[in-house]
């Protein structure tokens, strides 16, 4: 089977002549320790560094050359390739405070992370953020309603044109998309949460207008040719919802049931990206209309054995070797996880193979290999896992 074919099966919840194989997101320095050489491509703050010395094209490249090149290289089924900035993007540098801390226009100040190497909010300003109004919040419904979501700039599908052109024939294309969500309004994650108590008369307008924005958006990734979206947006933390369930059935679930019906609609499937332990959540997702959910956290309480037995004839299941594993653990633990994964996962179809949430910064090289190798050894149908 083409590697396309054996999504499409997979997705269909039948038996592949492999386990297919595809990651939402992959830091740098797994491509450059993969390929031997340097990218710009998920590379945290070099890239937005790059993006402040004008080398907006130097990243387009390396994402064109490095995308393809990578899944070629570990044999992925499935290429998640988004946009990249457009070619008149030249984001002004923030002032540098001292050898790791930066600080915006409007005096908020990051940090480079020692673990994910990104710049990262540190100190935020929220003396100077406005609570929306319900009537606020309607004026931009009534504009996306009236106006749509403004055409991006044709430059930023650069690189995912290329991606395409090269492998569509032969692979499956996702893109990572924004999320209908919790009612989230505020300058930090604290006020954020703290509003979801604090101003319940906000929630149907917020999702309201999170909604109309995601579907206006969706003709633009059918119209690019992507095989499938991802919304990217999580509900739990390793030990539960992030709020309410309710909060979820009232005001997400019936914007989540219209915007997949208005992506089908389209030609495009849609697998909801989410970490952390959302048991709480999965009848949601599937009353909802997903075709898929990847990001199963095992950290998190999400075992993949209870998971095909509640939903394996629901949701296509994509996960299954854990990010601790893959950055802190050996190739010993990459096995079990992967064992694991692709005996209680793998039988009759509907699993597609990938880390609990992504190749991530950290992930080591003997680890990732070990990944592959198990795949190809005991990911073939039918599966046959001795305990």
């Amino acid at each position: 089977m083409l590697p396309r074919e054996r999504v499409e099966c997979t997705l269909a919840h039948e038996e592949p002549d492999l386990v297919p194989w595809g990651e939402h997101s992959i830091d740098y320095t797994t491509y450059e320790m993969v390929l031997g050489r340097e990218t710009l491509v998920a590379a945290k703050f070099r890239q937005t560094r790059a993006l402040w010395d004008g080398r907006r094209d130097e990243l387009v490249a390396c994402t064109k050359r490095d995308v393809v090149d990578l899944a070629e290289a570990l044999g992925f089924d499935i290429i998640t390739i988004g946009t990249t900035p457009s070619k008149d993007h030249r984001p002004a540098a923030m002032e540098q405070v001292d050898h790791e801390t930066y600080r915006s226009d409007n005096g908020d100040l990051y940090r480079i992370s020692a673990t994910t190497h990104d710049l990262m909010p540190y100190k935020i300003r929220t003396d100077n953020y406005e609570l929306p109004t319900v009537e606020s919040l309607q004026e931009d419904i009534d504009k996306i309603v009236r106006e749509g979501v403004p055409r991006q700039d044709d430059s930023v599908w650069e690189a995912a044109r290329h991606v395409m052109d090269q492998m569509q024939a032969t692979h499956w294309i996702n893109i990572c998309v924004e999320a209908i969500t919790f009612p989230m309004i505020g300058p930090t994650d604290e006020e954020r949460y703290l509003n979801l108590a604090l101003h319940p008369q906000l929630h149907a307008k917020v999702v309201e207008r999170q909604a109309r924005h995601c579907i206006a958006m969706l003709p633009y990734y059918a119209e690019q040719g992507y095989d499938s979206i991802m919304p990217c947006g999580d509900l739990g933390s390793s030990t539960g919802l992030l709020c309410n369930p309710r909060i979820v059935e009232e005001h997400v679930l019936p914007w989540w049931k219209t915007y997949n019906s208005e992506a089908k609609k389209l030609g495009l499937r849609v697998i909801k990206h989410c970490c952390g332990c959302i048991w709480e959540a999965l009848d949601y997702i599937v009353e909802g209309g997903f075709d898929g959910y990847e990001g199963i956290q095992a950290s998190g309480g999400m075992d993949m054995k209870l998971l095909k037995e509640r939903y394996g004839d629901k949701l296509v299941l994509w996960g299954g070797v854990t990010n601790e594993n893959l950055i802190l653990g050996t190739p010993a633990d990459i096995i079990a996880d992967a064992k694991y994964a692709l005996k209680w996962g793998a039988p009759g179809g509907g699993f597609i193979y990938g880390a609990s949430h992504s190749l991530a910064v950290g992930t080591k090289y003997d680890n990732l290999m070990a990944m592959k190798q198990c795949r190809e050894q005991w990911g073939g149908y039918p599966i046959d896992i001795a305990d």
